[in-house]
């Protein structure tokens, strides 16, 4: 195909909620050494990309306007030199520091991992944040089969990788969530417990040997509750050091770069193997990425919401979710 010299990009110009959001033309440079080009089919939609939007995040001083998002994943379409491993056309699961929403991208392949047909494109464009802060904060804590852990939100991306990956690795898992959620839970072999008074005493039943560990998605008084359940300070990870993991992983220097791919080619190998399941409650079109954040940010979705850059159907379809919350 013709490389086009633009692209449909998301960006804003300046700090605020998703309506501050722009879905506009912008420059498409041709791959350099070491660089390709992807097609985005799919990109994903995370809490920390509305954190750094909102402005709360001091260390973030890229100029406006600033492009949107970091997951992606597509299909190679022009390759610069010293790119044997990643020819046009192949499938391709990636991550930058931003931009990853558009139709087309430039991209170091020190930025790529092959997508293996056993990861649907929804599941592999919301794969990178999600999937590698959950990875890093499990192997931070060595959890292992002689872990109980308790992981909060555990319905949401995070956690619900954090708990299938607990679970895969042989440790007893609680979830805590509402009770919306515990089918769900139950379906993945996670034992929920209901947020709110009493929740200590309601985990205390569900794991009557004691718990080991403790992360924190939710960020409402973890640290009380993990110490009221015994849990080592070593073993207790608050929802402001998971920000600081997936901030790391956004960080532009080499080494960054380079642990953050090394862990996406790991949480793809699991994801191939059926370690784990990434539930899609919410995939929308590019053009209404707004609608998207806003829907991510009532913290009412299961898995992961994600964006298509040619979705089939583009008309607006309620969900299921959204239906039994208006009854409710």
């Amino acid at each position: 195909m013709k490389l086009p010299s633009d692209t449909t990009i998301v960006e804003y110009d300046q700090p605020g909620d998703p309506t501050v959001l722009r879905v506009r033309r912008g420059e498409l440079r041709p791959p350099g050494d070491g660089e390709v080009t992807v097609e985005v089919v799919t990109a994903g939609i995370s809490h920390i990309d509305a954190y750094v939007r909102s402005g709360a995040e001091k260390d973030w001083d890229d100029p406006f306007p600033r492009r949107s998002g970091s997951d992606f994943a597509g299909i190679v379409v022009a390759a610069g030199a010293g790119t044997a491993g990643f020819p046009v056309n192949s499938e391709v699961i990636g991550h930058v520091r931003s931009g990853a929403q558009a139709a087309f991208l430039t991209v170091g392949i020190d930025r790529l991992v092959r997508r293996p047909p056993t990861v649907t494109w929804e599941i592999a464009g919301g794969l990178y944040l999600a999937g590698v802060t959950a990875l890093d904060t499990l192997d931070d804590l060595k959890i292992g089969s002689d872990d109980t852990v308790v992981i909060s939100a555990a319905a949401g991306g995070v956690g619900s990788i954090e708990a299938q990956i607990a679970k895969h690795r042989g440790a007893r898992v609680v979830g805590t969530c509402g009770r919306r959620n515990f089918d769900y839970l139950r379906q993945l072999g996670i034992t929920p417990v209901q947020y709110g008074d009493g929740m200590a005493d309601r985990i205390r039943a569900a794991a009557p040997a004691g718990v080991t560990a403790f992360i924190d998605n939710f960020g409402q008084d973890g640290h009380a509750l993990a110490a009221d359940l015994g849990v080592p300070a070593g073993k207790f990870r608050s929802s402001a050091a998971r920000r600081e993991v997936e901030m790391a992983l956004l960080a532009e220097d080499a080494a960054s770069v380079a642990h953050g791919t090394q862990q996406l080619e790991k949480i793809t190998a699991l994801a191939a193997r059926r370690a784990f399941t990434l539930l899609i409650s919410g995939h929308y079109a590019l053009d209404d990425v707004a609608e998207a954040y806003a829907d991510l940010q009532k913290l009412h979705s299961r898995g992961k919401v994600v964006l298509g850059t040619k979705p089939v159907n583009p008309r607006r379809i309620t969900k299921a979710r959204d239906i039994a919350e208006a009854r409710a």
